[in-house]
């Protein structure tokens, strides 16, 4: 089988999709299907090409930069004969340049929505999406043999759309990285303690309320630590209310962090924060979770299970309920927030390995091909 991965260009600044996409093409090929990923041309994607497995064309130079039109790239798309073509995103050309290929090759498209039909999402710039939702995109996933969702939470929000296509619920996969003897969690009394937000610097996260909650709590012996890449010139904004609230003797921001970088701040935490008006998964909880972190996070994040296996903190969006959140959090002792640490830890490696993941989108596969029967994961 021989299955054609189509995104918008994806680099380390791109966050989530960047990671899960990487992954899930390494461990499709793994277990023997042919994999090839193919965006358009953008000088930071290229640069980053060396940290894919799969093969990964990179051409077609972008016209209109805010439809991500290529024709030279659309062109290239239309004459892969994959057996099967999995698009990634909405919005953008790479996306619905599956209408071409689809009337040409009559073969099944799958699509993975990452997130672009959740409310919050949907309502974001809506100016520019509803021209494109009825020109083009709507019909694209109409005409889908599958839809792809990481939860029952973004399944729901595709219903919503008046979409009838079935969809997969599968949830993003995280590395399991290998724990270091001393986390942070067991530090010595007295040492300043670590909440660490790292994500995408973008409004959709909800920093605002991280740092109004963090200042009405001013949680006593603790420093909160916000990485990741800057979207728009928020993180001026971010750094302005900072100074405004009085938090800039406790509050840092890093700038994107990658590899080591990544892994020793998610090692030098203790608590992990994602105060996100909308997120279809929330890749950064689950290696949080992976890394033996507690997490707070709130209701536009499908993280139920936070609670439910005593993990975390799952609180409906708005100040007063991060704070809340986030005073508890803070209260805790180290032991109880280790323990809490590997609770979420072993979550992440009962349902988040990208093995795991691969075998179902693999069975999803072969049953849009009729090979074999529908999967469980598919409603």
């Amino acid at each position: 089988m021989r299955v054609l991965h189509v995104s918008a260009p994806l680099s380390p600044v791109s966050g989530g999709p960047f990671e899960s996409i990487r992954h899930l093409t390494k461990s499709l090929a793994e277990y023997g299907l042919g994999v090839s990923v193919a965006m358009p041309f953008q000088g930071e994607a290229k640069a980053h090409l060396d940290k894919w497995s799969a093969p990964v064309r990179c051409t077609g130079r972008v016209l209109v930069s805010s439809l991500g039109w290529s024709p030279s790239f659309g062109q290239s798309i239309l004459q892969d004969g994959a057996e099967l073509l999995h698009t990634h995103g909405l919005w953008l050309h790479p996306s619905w340049v599956a209408l071409a290929w689809k009337r040409r090759w009559r073969r099944p498209h799958v699509v993975s929505v990452r997130g672009m039909l959740e409310p919050w999402a949907w309502r974001h710039h809506a100016w520019k999406k509803r021209p494109v939702w009825w020109l083009l995109e709507r019909r694209n996933l109409e005409s889908a043999a599958l839809l792809h969702a990481t939860s029952a939470q973004e399944a729901r929000s595709l219903r919503e759309r008046g979409l009838g296509a079935p969809i997969a619920i599968i949830p993003n996969g995280v590395e399991l990285p290998r724990l270091a003897i001393t986390q942070a969690n067991g530090r010595l009394k007295g040492e300043r303690k670590n909440a660490l937000f790292l994500s995408r610097i973008h409004p959709k996260k909800g920093l605002p309320l991280l740092l109004e909650a963090w200042a009405r709590v001013r949680p006593a012996g603790w420093d909160l630590l916000i990485a990741g890449p800057d979207e728009g010139g928020h993180r001026a904004d971010l750094e302005r209310q900072a100074g405004l609230l009085g938090l800039a003797d406790v509050v840092r921001f890093s700038g994107p962090l990658t590899g080591r970088a990544k892994a020793q701040a998610f090692q030098d935490s203790d608590l992990f924060v994602l105060p996100t008006h909308s997120e279809n998964f929330g890749i950064a909880v689950a290696e949080a979770m992976a890394h033996g972190l507690p997490v707070i996070t709130t209701h536009g994040a499908p993280w139920q299970v936070l609670e439910q296996e005593q993990c975390g903190w799952w609180v409906p969006v708005s100040v007063e309920n991060i704070a809340a959140a986030l005073d508890n959090a803070t209260r805790q002792s180290p032991e109880k927030l280790a323990d809490m640490g590997r609770r979420g830890r072993r979550i992440a490696e009962e349902r988040f390995s990208w093995d795991r993941i691969a075998l179902d989108f693999i069975a999803c596969y072969k049953w849009v091909l009729g090979d074999e029967p529908k999967p469980g994961c598919v409603v």
